[in-house]
């Protein structure tokens, strides 16, 4: 099952730490950095906004370590329908990325998985846990009292949303990378008329520039109202 996962999870190359716009996270990228670099912390929840860049993270967080070191990407709004034998085995993992907890909250079974899959990292003594979900460990509806204290017994810190400002600057770089340059009208555009997700506004941005490409213009705030009928 896990080399059936390490075939089907594949990571996102262009998610990395040096990448991410932190904004006013500062202490996010310290503690993460420290967490990954001298493992004195070994346990992480990581909670915020859909689309605040969570996923970005753990990702990330895998790829930073994965040269030197064995690390799994579990996204389990992917994995839920697999069951809970997924996960089995993986304690043994150096970096263990856990993402959308929210997915299973409420799913006995997985609860009990993911509470005796908390415990062996913690026990390992040298593999790292890392866990996201939209919700505070306090509020998240996850009915296993064990497993939801457990939740809160490392590091937990919330990922706070970019600013406007910040997230038009992401956009133009993402933008730059794929090869053209995005206007700041455009970029503000996109912010007032779509979705304010980064996740969602990178997928649109590549949307954008595959149509670009086809139609020989350039991204405009007129090209952009006729590729998306708005």
């Amino acid at each position: 099952m896990n080399k059936q996962l390490a075939l089907a999870i594949k990571l996102n190359d262009e998610a990395t730490l040096a990448d991410f716009n932190w904004g006013s996270n500062t202490l996010l990228e310290q503690q993460l950095n420290h967490m990954l670099t001298f493992k004195e912390e070994r346990l992480l929840y990581l909670w915020g906004a859909q689309g605040s860049g969570k996923s970005h993270l753990l990702q990330a967080s895998c790829q930073a370590v994965s040269v030197t070191q064995s690390a799994i990407y579990l996204p389990l709004h992917l994995l839920k329908e697999w069951g809970p034998q997924a996960i089995e085995g993986l304690e043994d993992q150096d970096l263990v990325c856990i993402d959308d907890i929210d997915a299973i909250a409420g799913d006995p079974f997985w609860e009990e998985a993911l509470f005796h899959l908390y415990n062996k990292i913690k026990d390992m003594e040298q593999s790292l846990l890392i866990i996201s979900g939209n919700q505070s460990p306090t509020t998240l509806p996850i009915k296993l009292p064990d497993l939801r204290s457990r939740l809160s017994w490392g590091l937990v810190i919330q990922l706070m949303e970019l600013s406007d400002e910040d997230k038009i600057n992401t956009l133009k770089l993402h933008a730059l990378r794929r090869g053209f340059d995005l206007p700041e009208s455009v970029g503000q555009f996109l912010l007032n008329r779509c979705s304010r997700n980064m996740h969602d506004l990178h997928q649109l941005l590549n949307r954008l520039d595959d149509a670009s490409l086809a139609a020989q213009r350039k991204i405009t705030i007129p090209f952009v109202k006729d590729i998306l009928n708005i």
